[in-house]
């Protein structure tokens, strides 16, 4: 079938569930651009600059299991290329795609805008390239085999790629082919084989774990691994994978920092299933983990390690199919994890160690919980979320003002689900501005800022009356008007308990609230936290808090 180069990229990307390209608009990828805005089923929604873009992209891909994102050539991609590190550290798939120069400047080696004006248009992909699992210019006559290995690579390998389409060639008639995004099917002997030896572990074993981390959703696993019936524990970079209220949740591992008596129990399992943990220092308990490791079965998505044993050319979701089918029923494990009510003191000033259990009381089955690295992160990361939450945040890269854009993201590609964002103020300066794009698609997300005039988690580190450390204090809860007249977000400001009681009792609908805290209060998680990176980060003789 013929088509165009842009429309066969804009059908690619409609067949792996993308209904929004979030990006910016610049003039290399305005022809393109007009293309989607003649398409059906697909649609460009603008950002307010290309990082934001590239977190937004980051959380529709959570939701949806695949994100786009749209830049210019240069300066947009260059800007853009945070998320997509932040994208590629969390195994989140995102089809990068920039409008570049047409084919023939880049050819001639021209001089022109948005590059270095030395004729050089190699530079920008070498610059991405080591972020992505693809980074490709295309031309007419390989634009079909370099968008299909892209596209496959970015579903298969759950990273971000990054495809450069010169501004001349979209409207270009190439030979469409039809499109497979499956995974290969197993080697058959591989399969029995794998599936044959964790049989045999199970029925040995006396005490199988699960330890889930973010490949065991990134890969899909999560729905079979609920037939297993066995204990599970979750890294902290793996939260509220399974429901983490059920009997069978053991609760965080963190190595010294993990939640009772967890870290015991895993170090001990004679049968430790495990999906390529990532450990750092943030979700080890300073490398303070001791896995099993002759008791671990390491699964991946395409490959299963276990016994001196590495099982290659399979698709573990076939593995899994067949080890959940054939595992013998277990009967009840005992009574859910059920947190006690909390007991709002109406005049009590709001503190980090009550706040969070109040919070708790407030996410709800099937809830979306967004949560900033630092302070929201790590307040959390004690609340036990009710079954079917999911738990959006960016425990390794780590980027600060990543969430805003993500829940952007994220619930556009779901918006029948209730969207709850925690972020602190520092964190909100860096992406502010994507509010206004959330209130202008109508978005209706529930979102708490914590005022606590500063990065709290640096000031716990190092720093802790420094100036370094303070931000503007912003009339926040203003900002609602200021970037959509007449919205019906609604706005609150709660400084005690009993004020933020109220608040979480009207709520009804999108809402700003604004929590107000004191500076030099943080999570007990935090406490420990800071002063450990500053003994990690600074030395036997670095500075010290005093």
């Amino acid at each position: 079938m013929k088509t165009t180069i842009g429309e066969f990229l804009i059908d690619r990307l409609k067949a792996i569930g993308i209904t929004e390209i979030i990006g910016v608009p610049g003039d290399f990828n305005l022809s393109w651009l007009e293309q989607i805005e003649a398409a059906d089923g697909i649609r460009f929604v603008g950002a307010c600059n290309e990082l934001n873009a590239a977190y937004a992209a980051d959380g529709y891909a959570r939701q949806r299991g695949v994100g786009a994102l749209l830049t210019t050539y240069g300066v947009g991609e260059l800007s853009a290329i945070n998320g997509i590190a932040g994208s590629r550290a969390e195994h989140v798939p995102v089809v990068s795609i920039a409008g570049a120069p047409p084919q023939y400047a880049t050819e001639y080696r021209w001089n022109l805008h948005h590059s270095l004006a030395n004729g050089d248009y190699t530079n920008m992909l070498d610059a991405i390239r080591p972020f992505t699992e693809v980074a490709t210019r295309i031309f007419p006559m390989n634009a079909v085999e370099e968008i299909d290995r892209a596209l496959r690579a970015c579903l298969r390998e759950k990273r971000p790629v990054h495809i450069q389409i010169p501004s001349d060639i979209t409207h270009l008639e190439i030979e469409a082919p039809p499109f497979d995004a499956e995974l290969p099917g197993s080697d058959s002997e591989r399969r029995q084989a794998a599936v044959r030896k964790i049989l045999n572990l199970f029925e040995a074993a006396e005490d199988p774990i699960l330890l889930l981390d973010q490949d065991a959703d990134r890969h899909g696993f999560l729905p079979l691994l609920r037939e297993f019936g066995i204990p599970y524990a979750h890294m902290a970079s793996g939260k509220a994978l399974l429901d983490e209220r059920h009997p069978l949740c053991l609760g965080t591992y963190n190595g010294e920092a993990s939640s009772p008596g967890v870290r015991e129990r895993v170090e001990a399992s004679d049968l430790l299933i495990t999906f390529n943990p990532r450990f750092i220092e943030a979700n080890s308990g300073s490398f303070t983990h001791n896995l099993p490791e002759e008791h671990v079965v390491n699964i991946g998505d395409q490959h299963i390690s276990m016994d001196g044993e590495f099982y290659v050319g399979i698709n573990s979701l076939e593995v899994l199919a067949d080890v959940a089918a054939a595992l013998p029923e277990r009967g009840s494990v005992g009574t859910r994890y059920s947190p006690g009510p909390f007991e709002p003191d109406a005049d009590a000033p709001l503190t980090q160690a009550r706040l969070w259990p109040q919070i708790g009381e407030f996410i709800r089955e099937g809830d979306v919980v967004i949560a900033e690295a630092g302070t929201s992160n790590i307040g959390l990361g004690p609340i036990r979320m009710p079954d079917g939450v999911q738990y959006i945040n960016s425990p390794i890269w780590g980027s600060i003002g990543f969430t805003l854009p993500a829940l952007l993201g994220s619930q556009m590609a779901a918006p029948e689900r209730r969207h709850l964002l925690f972020i602190g103020d520092g964190s909100f300066q860096l992406t502010a501005q994507e509010l206004s794009t959330i209130l202008r698609e109508g978005l209706k997300p529930i979102i708490f800022l914590v005022n606590n005039r500063g990065y709290t988690i640096e000031r716990y580190i190092l720093g802790m009356e420094r100036e370094y450390n303070d931000v503007a204090n912003w009339r926040y809860a203003d900002l609602v008007e200021v970037f959509s007249p007449g919205s019906s977000m609604r706005t609150y400001q709660a400084r005690t308990e009993g004020e933020l009681a109220q608040v979480l009792a009207d709520v009804d609908g999108a809402a700003f609230i604004e929590l107000h805290l004191d500076p030099f209060d943080a999570p007990a998680g935090l406490k420990a936290f800071g002063p450990a990176t500053a003994e990690f980060d600074f030395g036997p003789r670095g500075p010290r808090n005093p």
